[in-house]
């Protein structure tokens, strides 16, 4: 771009015959190039988009995740005139479907479904992924945010935090936790570990389903999952939930303490989900998105349906989303580098 105005100005400064471009001259040219470039890159939006757009989800369907790619999906539809896809790329804890997004043409029509654990844990904990996490993609805006909850068995004979800490420090190693490795679930277990001095074995899972499955069915005693994912069991007696990680207690769960209350300081209080671009997409066309985006999310239907999977929706600009990544990506760093957890 710059060489481009460069050489514009200089074409201008051989269009004017009579005399030699001074220095206001060259600032007017200047300017004027600028303007030009300005429009040029508002036109790149314009008649866009003239197909149908693809959201890609890096993890199973039917999860929490894939649902709110479909919410949002659709309210994009209405916005934009044009039909809006759900493509699942699960596996490797998101980096599958990342890469998918990372390495697609830069024009709009392919975007991720990403957030804490593509964006902003995964560049802490592994190398040579094939992208760059933060510098392959550029925010379009936040969608929505979850939080975790520790949760134990029923089979279990505790009722409370305290109770459980104790009857962990009272069976060494002979409970266990499972989560997939390297996302915050594992994170948030190894961390509760590191807390509380207790010793509980982490069992790896291909996905939180099936974490989840084994915990109802007693296979193992705790989870630390997303609201979005537990709050139906909770809610039922199916689970019991311990502590929750908000800043606030939820009000499905008035009873339930955050981790603050219960003496866990420094753990991230939510997770954050939104869509994100390759990296070089036109900024007309991300400033278009970003400004759909919130316009869907300040649908009162939207955001009951939002409410119904357990999450937050949460408006803001594209800039509000990047500076929300940095700082989630700055919290799980140090989350990861004070538990010392190693993924192969």
């Amino acid at each position: 771009m710059v060489k481009t105005i460069v050489r514009l100005a200089f074409a201008a400064n051989r269009m004017t015959r009579h005399r030699p471009m001074r220095g206001a001259d060259w600032l007017l040219a200047l300017l004027a190039v600028l303007f030009a470039a300005g429009s040029i890159q508002a036109s790149r939006a314009e008649g866009y988009p003239e197909r149908t757009l693809k959201i890609v989800v890096p993890f199973p369907a039917g999860g929490p995740t894939d649902v709110v790619a479909r919410l949002i999906a659709q309210s994009l539809s209405s916005k934009l005139g044009k039909g809006v896809i759900v493509e699942n790329h699960p596996g490797a804890g998101g980096r599958i479907g990342a890469k998918v997004v990372a390495t697609a043409t830069p024009d709009g029509y392919t975007l991720l479904l990403g957030g804490t654990n593509v964006n902003a844990i995964t560049g802490a904990i592994y190398r040579d992924i094939g992208f760059d996490p933060i510098e392959s993609f550029v925010p379009i805006a936040a969608i929505c945010v979850d939080s975790l909850v520790l949760a134990i068995s029923p089979r279990v004979p505790a009722q409370t935090f305290g109770e459980f800490v104790q009857y962990a420090k009272a069976n060494p190693g002979k409970l266990k936790y499972g989560a997939s490795p390297g996302i915050y679930t594992h994170f948030a277990g190894e961390f509760f570990k590191l807390k509380t001095g207790t010793d509980i074995l982490f069992v790896p899972y291909k996905g939180g389903a099936p974490a989840v499955t084994d915990v109802l069915g007693g296979n193992i005693e705790m989870v630390v999952n997303n609201k979005s994912n537990l709050l139906t069991y909770l809610k039922d007696g199916k689970l019991k939930a311990l502590a929750v990680t908000s800043r606030a207690r939820w009000p499905e769960l008035p009873q339930t303490p955050t981790m603050n209350e219960v003496g866990i300081f420094g753990f991230p209080s939510e997770v954050l989900f939104g869509l994100l671009a390759p990296a070089k997409t036109p900024a007309a066309i991300i400033q278009l998105l970003s400004r759909a985006t919130n316009e869907g999310l300040q649908s009162a239907e939207l955001r009951s349906s939002l409410d119904a999977v357990g999450v937050e929706a949460r408006i803001g600009s594209a800039e509000e989303f990047s500076a929300a990544l940095a700082e989630q990506a700055r919290e799980w760093k140090a989350v990861i580098d004070e538990t010392g957890i190693q993924v192969e």
